[in-house]
């Protein structure tokens, strides 16, 4: 048993070491986790949100949640909601289908009714994470999870006849690839068995390349062009969380969480390049590499609040806000973008109709739905881009302890189709693998 401990931690770590994710991040067209948007084309790409699948097919709620049951990643203070002896990890996979609908001024890809439509299919890791425990009344947990994607790709091509009679035709590319990862190490304890703080290390890398091409596809006597913006994140930030819970009862209690992840500057580097190709060679016209100024993650409030049976049902809701004002971003002179206030809202709730059933199997099931409205932090021709969406999900225990499989649904839209913008409706599927074991216990006979 010890050597078999032993081997899970070491492939554990392998895993977790940000250099391996950092390797695989050095890849420019490496997405991070959402897959395809129009809308990770500002800033540092297409946020993405946090959380197990446990959470997810809540609404994404969490912040004031504490089940011994699951790893909490929302909260840093609710890693000491577990079983003393214990060691848990979670790995979670996602798919994501995405049908966008734009106008003529969009271009995606035009119908008879002038319509445009278009559809991305994404599979991708979402998370990996593990905690221990520190004596008694303490525990740690390490993990990396994406934080933000960029993956776009428009195309035009020209359609000026005069210009088409003097050079040829021409097609015009902006597209943009990578993202960010977030490499977490927390810890928490919980103090006169109601008051629990925690405190996480996160640490930010990755890559994003952000280029705009004119292509001559009929003339080679034309330089076709390539600009564009090459980023490199390294930095460290960092996020503090307490949840206080109250019993009303032996069953009924109430949990409040407060989060507060830290301002942080963006450190790398930043390369503006511009090429010109022809069917020979290949001219560095621009090339100026210099340091990330003028980049951040700004400071993030989060509350949360849930009620709890026992082993029966939960409700919980969520408030965070993040101000994102006055930040600027290069790369978008013929946009009308703006950054502000993002702000999010989160309920859910589960219920277990009677987990330690014997004869009915599907009373031992966890039962999940919820809600969210999400306000981006950006805008875009004066218009918030803001998501809603409803989740479902099913939580069933396999084998002994608290392992289980989660498997969740979400259904949401983005954006809309007033003031030239376009309208992503999305069906999520998550499912994480909740692995649980009790460590630590001397063994009778060896």
């Amino acid at each position: 048993m010890a050597k078999k401990k032993a081997f899970l931690l070491a492939v554990l770590a392998a895993l977790l070491f940000p250099g391996f994710w950092q390797q695989a991040a050095a890849q420019d067209d490496v997405v991070a986790g959402n897959g395809y948007s129009p809308y990770s084309l500002y800033g540092f790409g297409d946020p993405v949100r946090l959380g197990t699948s446990y959470s997810l097919s809540m609404g994404g709620m969490g912040i004031g949640d504490r089940n011994v049951r699951y790893i909490n990643l929302l909260n840093p203070a609710a890693v000491t909601a577990r079983e003393a002896k214990s060691f848990m990890m979670d790995f979670g996979l996602e798919n994501r289908n995405v049908l966008y609908q734009g106008n003529a001024a969009t271009s995606l890809s035009e119908t008879a009714t002038g319509v445009l439509k278009s559809a991305n299919n994404v599979f991708n890791m979402h998370h990996i994470a593990a905690t221990l425990p520190i004596g008694g009344k303490g525990a740690f947990k390490l993990g990396v999870m994406p934080y933000s994607t960029v993956s776009y790709n428009f195309r035009a091509d020209e359609t000026s006849e005069t210009l088409i009679a003097d050079v040829g035709d021409i097609r015009y590319n902006k597209g943009g690839a990578g993202g960010l990862y977030q490499a977490v190490l927390g810890a928490g304890v919980t103090l006169w068995n109601r008051l629990s703080l925690g405190a996480d290390l996160d640490y930010y890398f990755g890559k994003i390349n952000r280029w705009s091409s004119a292509t001559f596809t009929t003339s080679s006597s034309y330089r076709s062009i390539e600009t564009g913006w090459r980023y490199n994140v390294s930095c460290f930030g960092g996020k503090l969380g307490m949840q206080y819970t109250q019993p009303f009862s032996r069953a009924l209690s109430a949990t409040l969480g407060v989060t507060y992840g830290f301002d942080t500057k963006l450190r790398g580097s930043e390369t503006q390049y511009a090429f010109g190709e022809t069917s020979a060679a290949t001219d560095t016209i621009r090339f100026n590499a210099a340091s990330l100024e003028n980049y951040r993650i700004p400071a993030e409030l989060g509350v949360g609040f849930t009620l709890r049976s026992a082993e029966r049902w939960m409700f919980g809701f969520d408030y965070t806000r993040q101000d994102w004002t006055g930040l600027t971003f290069d790369g978008y002179p013929s946009v009308d973008f703006s950054t502000g206030v993002a702000q999010n809202f989160r309920a859910g709730f589960e219920v277990t109709p009677n987990r330690f059933d014997v004869r009915h199997w599907m009373r031992r099931l966890t039962y999940r739905a919820g809600a969210y409205r999400e306000q981006a932090y950006f805008s875009l021709n004066g218009q918030s881009i803001v998501s809603t969406g409803v989740t479902l999900g099913v939580g069933i225990p396999v084998f002994r302890y608290y392992n289980s499989i989660n498997v969740g649904l979400e259904l949401g839209q983005r954006g809309t189709l007033d003031s030239n913008l376009i309208r992503e409706r999305y069906f999520l599927f998550t499912i994480s693998f909740n692995l649980h074991d009790i460590w630590f216990i001397p063994v009778l006979y060896n």
